[in-house]
């Protein structure tokens, strides 16, 4: 067996990865939509902690620390800077105790879109450089067992967030998320950016965020054919499609409260969800062709996490509670069930 423990893990069969902790953690009221910064890890680390858990249950394999949008720039924003190291090593430390709760999991590093990336501002790179390398730093102190780079729209920025995780030493995970305009916001295309990144030396290229099912599946199908290293695939569980191709540009024309920001992103897209099956439906088939790295990002509760691992033969412990509709009161078929109670599912 070679040192790089998920690429071994890989090689034997699906790994599951949970993200999207910024929309659960807002849905359960711990950190603000629109500026999104991961301050639970200071304020509630034990809602964050409860969060992984749920997560873990439900089958993911790798806890990842919840540091997504918790780099400098970000804290600057919201005028809270100090707090930067103080956040990502409490987030690293939450994910680190909860994977070694668990035999086998593996707890992961993270670094993103930084938001200011720009191809033509040589200062701009050198400052995201630079939050990387602390953030990555960070990640090695604590024990991180690989780093994951994910929601790139710049090919340039995900190149250079590959060569900070490369640095390490450790297993790295790239994932792009491509806007609606179908290439890279710096002009590269996007299966080009996937094989780019597998001969910089990335173990896992593929894609993350922005894009649901229908819309992330046919990418998917290109990078996997265009790359022979393995492939990741995390959508959002929202019904995008080629005319709304990524969560931001999804309308609801049929709402009748509409969000005062003027559009379903990020805080009424609830009636635009996939449900449990459609996101079971996707891992089966990534699985099929060839994607081994999967998971659910912004959006995800759960529940997805539970029916990917099901979806690709994975029984985790949260499988225990699946569903037994035989003995629901009034669509069930237990021989105990009164034939007038069960006659009311029809008109109920």
């Amino acid at each position: 067996m070679s040192k790089n423990v998920l690429v071994d893990r890989l090689d034997q069969g699906p790994v599951i990865c949970a993200e999207g902790f910024l929309f659960e953690l807002e849905r359960r009221g711990y950190l603000s939509a629109g500026e999104f910064v991961p301050e639970v890890a200071l304020e509630h680390p034990e809602a964050l902690e409860t969060l992984h858990r749920d997560f873990q249950h439900a089958g993911s394999d790798i806890v990842e620390a919840f540091t997504y949008n918790g780099h400098r720039e970000k804290m600057r924003v919201i005028g809270k800077e100090e707090l930067l190291e103080p956040l990502n090593r409490s987030a690293l430390r939450i994910a680190r105790k909860v994977a070694d709760d668990k035999p086998g999991n593996l707890m992961a590093g993270n670094i993103s879109n930084t938001n200011i990336w720009s191809p033509d501002d040589a200062q701009a790179q050198a400052e995201v450089r630079g939050m990387f390398e602390e953030m990555v730093g960070w990640a090695v102190d604590e024990g991180a067992d690989i780093i994951i780079g994910e929601t790139f729209y710049y090919a340039g920025e995900a190149f250079a967030a590959l060569e900070v995780a490369k640095a390490t030493g450790l297993p790295t995970v790239i994932t792009l998320a491509p806007m609606a305009g179908n290439a890279m916001s710096d002009g590269y295309g996007i299966v080009e950016t996937a094989q780019e990144l597998e001969q910089r030396g990335a173990d896992v290229v593929g894609m993350n965020c922005f894009r649901g099912p229908d819309t992330m599946l046919p990418w998917l199908r290109e990078i996997r054919a265009a790359v022979t290293c393995h492939v990741g695939a995390l959508p959002v569980p929202y019904r995008t499609s080629d005319a709304e191709p990524t969560f931001f540009s999804l309308t609801d024309s049929h709402c009748a409260c509409p969000a005062p920001h003027g559009r379903p992103f990020p805080t009424a897209l609830d009636p635009l969800y996939c449900n449990r099956y459609e996101i079971g439906a996707f891992a089966k088939q990534a699985f099929d062709i060839g994607v081994r790295y999967l998971g659910v990002c912004c959006g995800a509760a759960p529940i997805h996490i539970r029916e990917v691992a099901e979806a690709v033969g994975r029984t985790p412990e949260a499988s225990r509670y699946s569903e037994r509709m035989e003995n629901h009161f009034m669509y069930g078929s237990n021989e105990r069930l009164p034939e007038h109670i069960r006659a009311l599912g029809e008109r109920a």
